[in-house]
């Protein structure tokens, strides 16, 4: 099966319900360690590994970074 070329991720702040910040990543041509496409924002600075069942594994892209809760919706 192909892999989507666009995701929305999807970021939920569980200490602040009803929040979520929504980041659209495109598929690079680099695979992650599971060896599963990587998707990219358009800055680079937000990186994740998505499989083909939309499980979602985010790669540090700099010091210091850590993620909330996020899921990802694939993008027509």
């Amino acid at each position: 099966m192909r892999s989507r070329e666009r995701y929305e991720l999807i970021f939920v702040d569980a200490t602040v319900p009803g929040t979520e910040d929504v980041v659209v990543v495109h598929r690079t041509d680099s695979s992650g360690p599971g060896g599963h496409p990587v998707y990219a924002d358009d800055t680079g600075i937000v990186r994740a590994e998505i499989s083909d069942r939309d499980e979602v594994r985010m790669i540090a892209s700099g010091g210091h970074q850590v993620h909330a809760a996020v899921s990802a919706r694939p993008v027509s």
